[in-house]
């Protein structure tokens, strides 16, 4: 094998690459050798088939892998020589098309390389960490929210409002005739709730235990039930009892129905929780600072191809946002703004650097991390799961698409551990504030 440079610009590489017709041959007579002792014909005994014989049979039939073969080898080889690394898959091409048996294989390969990315201090990086403490009001609010989602309903004299509890039978016809789901015996039905379809809930207001109310509806144009989508209803309802709302009282027995101990334990729960959200949010402001703080003090070379490539994205990207009607790609051609090239110079330099900072110090997603990835998005598609599970084994893709942020945080750790960091006491107000620029941020980079 002969390998020539013929380009060395930038990061832009370019090679000459040989494979002699006696180097071509060897790799057919290997293959030849390894499948000769399964190979059986008429008047040898099985692996005695003479090698002439075997290359006169077999041997055009391999010499199309051979070739693959050895192109890929001699690539491997020269990846393992140079230290190189294609920033995308290297363009190949092979220069002697009218090539024969017996003849030399010319290949030219041009590819980006991965520039070589420069060590940085993790050490010397400052980052302020926002902490909020949660208040006792806090916790009591979220409390109180709880018990709104455990209401108990009363007996109630009087007409039924807003809020109150109606429990009913009730048929639906049309035009006299019952229709197939139409029907429910006591069924409990809190009037404002939007349950129902609109204005049903409204006829039943001011309704007492024992009245007989027939409710009137239109079923909407664009109702599920296309039998009954636009037509006129009759529902003969009889309300059996009319409940108000209970105020849930915090104690013990509430807190029993969320899986506590006691109401102290239940406020200690929710202080956790409280506190792990506000501490998920500061992350994400801390790592923000994080990365800005890189794409300022650390500088290389980028692969145009790659850069290019993430412009485009972008604004594929943005031109669908602006145009959620359009769905798929039947749409004019998009060209990437110089606006668009910038932020993927940040993406890009931010990638590659986290990437190599991972790979240097051998920061890995585990199994038990990618399958929690996985079962996380299954949850989407309930019903499928177990297809969403066989879809991500056989595309390698989509498996990247959810390791790519578990390994990018993995790293953005691992960085935080060695930086200087300094936690700041802020209220509940400023940590949203700052939560708020950094999704404004978002929004405008994409």
């Amino acid at each position: 094998m002969q390998v020539t440079e013929t380009l060395n610009e930038g990061l832009k590489r370019g090679y000459h690459i040989t494979v002699t017709a006696d180097e071509l041959n060897a790799k057919v007579t290997e293959k030849l050798a390894e499948a000769q002792p399964t190979i059986e014909m008429k008047g040898f005994r099985k692996g005695k088939v003479p090698m002439a014989l075997l290359r006169k049979q077999f041997g055009q039939r391999l010499m199309g892998e051979a070739m693959q073969e050895a192109v890929d080898g001699a690539m491997s080889q020269h990846f393992d020589d140079t230290g190189d690394r294609p920033a995308m898959q290297p363009d190949v091409k092979m220069k002697n098309e009218d090539w024969k048996e017996g003849d030399d294989i010319e290949v030219e390969m041009t590819y980006e390389a991965l520039p070589d990315i420069p060590d940085f201090d993790a050490q010397s990086l400052s980052l302020e960490r926002m902490v909020v403490t949660p208040s006792d009001d806090e916790v009591d609010e979220a409390l109180g929210k709880l018990a709104e989602s455990a209401q108990s309903f009363e007996d109630k004299d009087g007409a039924a409002e807003d809020g109150d509890q109606v429990v009913i039978d009730f048929k639906g016809s049309i035009d006299g005739e019952e229709f197939d789901g139409g029907a429910a015996e006591d069924y409990p039905l809190v009037l404002g709730s939007g349950a129902f379809i609109p204005g049903f809930e409204e006829q039943l207001k001011g309704a007492k235990a024992g009245d007989e109310v027939e409710v009137k509806v239109d079923f909407p144009e664009d109702y599920q039930a296309t039998h009954l989508a636009g037509k006129e209803a009759v529902f003969a309802t009889t309300v059996k009892s009319v409940k108000a709302p209970a105020q849930a009282t915090l104690d013990d027995d509430l807190a029993k129905q969320f899986g506590a101990e006691s109401l102290d334990a239940l406020k200690g729960q929710i202080r956790e929780r409280l506190q792990a959200e506000y501490g998920q949010a500061a992350r994400a402001v801390m790592k923000r600072s994080l990365l800005d703080k890189l794409d300022e003090q650390v500088s290389f070379d980028l692969p145009p191809s790659l850069v290019e490539a993430e412009a485009q994205q972008i604004a594929h990207q943005l031109w669908h946002e602006e145009h959620p009607d359009v769905e798929g790609h039947d749409h004019p051609e998009i060209e990437a703004t110089d606006e668009h090239r910038t932020l993927a110079e940040r993406r890009v330099r931010l990638g590659l650097l986290l990437a190599e900072l991972g790979r240097k110090n051998e920061i890995q997603v585990t199994d038990a991390e990618m399958t929690q990835a996985v079962m996380n998005q299954a949850r989407r598609y309930p019903g499928q799961e177990r297809q969403f599970f066989e879809f991500v084994q056989k595309n390698p893709q989509m498996r990247q698409q959810l390791q790519a942020p578990i390994f990018e945080d993995k790293v953005v750790d691992y960085i935080f551990e060695l930086a200087q960091v300094e936690d700041k006491d802020v209220s509940k107000d400023e940590l949203k504030a700052a939560v708020e620029a950094l999704e404004e941020d978002e929004a405008v980079e994409v």
